[in-house]
């Protein structure tokens, strides 16, 4: 019945250590076989991406930015949905009052106030590309497609998120990407609202889609889809929101997961 599956990236498709291990290509390769469409999306630019497109053949858009930004796999754009000017500044000064650090994302460009600071060396290993270093965001406002709050103090960024949707509500949409981030991104940037443009654009029923994740922001690709799996290493919450659930993202989850939910061989 499935038709496409749509995953997550980190802590889905890849391990802990960002690695695509041979078994999740060659369950990607079983879709193409079995004629269901493989699609990816994910809080990383899409330039973050572009090492998948080959290893996994993907043809389907790519949503980055939790569907910020739409690409074709050569990373040529379809569509932008970037934040409201006038909002940009706002959402930084609640991010700052958690004293989290602001990370902004302004095409294909991403800006950080120190290059020392938590998170980025990691994520500048994950994505492959560099940022800006721009002590002074006031510049930047025009075309920003994603905002992030960083901190390793857990509860300060689940606060955050609270405070942003409190705050902004329908303007913006904001959502943990990783326990140590919250991504503010435009209302419509979404990845439920990624499920149901896939499903315009390829023809494809919601019902006939499965979506995979482990965060809350993949719970609202969960409700959008006929069949949402939950990793293993997802929190409570996110597993009880899916209708299954599969090992860990370091225990070949994502690979298990199709064979037994997907392609029903389970």
């Amino acid at each position: 019945m499935i038709e496409l599956l749509i995953a997550d990236v980190d802590g889905t498709l890849v391990t802990h250590d960002k690695v695509l291990t041979e078994r999740a290509r060659l369950a990607v390769r079983k879709l193409h076989d079995a004629s269901i469409a493989f699609a990816v999306t994910s809080g990383r630019p899409p330039r973050g991406m572009s090492m998948l497109v080959e290893p996994l053949a993907i043809t389907t858009p790519i949503a980055g930015f939790n569907g910020g930004l739409f690409v074709h796999p050569d990373m040529s754009p379809i569509e932008v949905k970037a934040l409201p000017a006038d909002i940009v500044p706002q959402v930084m000064r609640v991010i700052e009052e958690r004293r989290l650090d602001v990370w902004v994302y302004q095409g294909s460009e991403w800006f950080v106030r120190k290059v020392d600071a938590p998170h980025v060396a990691r994520e500048q290993w994950t994505v492959r590309f560099p940022p800006t270093v721009a002590p002074d965001f006031s510049g930047v406002s025009d075309g920003v497609v994603k905002i992030v709050g960083v901190s390793d103090d857990l509860p300060a960024v689940e606060a955050c998120e609270r405070d942003l949707r409190e705050r902004f509500g329908d303007r913006v949409s904001a959502a943990r990407s990783q326990p140590y981030y919250v991504d503010v991104t435009h209302p419509s940037a979404n990845k439920g609202a990624v499920v149901q443009y896939l499903s315009q654009r390829l023809g494809i029923p919601a019902e006939k889609i499965a979506t995979i994740g482990d965060m809350p922001n993949d719970v609202l690709m969960f409700a959008r889809s006929g069949l949402s799996i939950a990793m293993g290493n997802a929190s409570p919450d996110v597993q009880r929101a899916a209708r299954r659930v599969t090992g860990s993202n370091n225990e070949e989850g994502f690979a298990d997961a199709v064979e037994r939910f997907v392609l029903g061989k389970g």
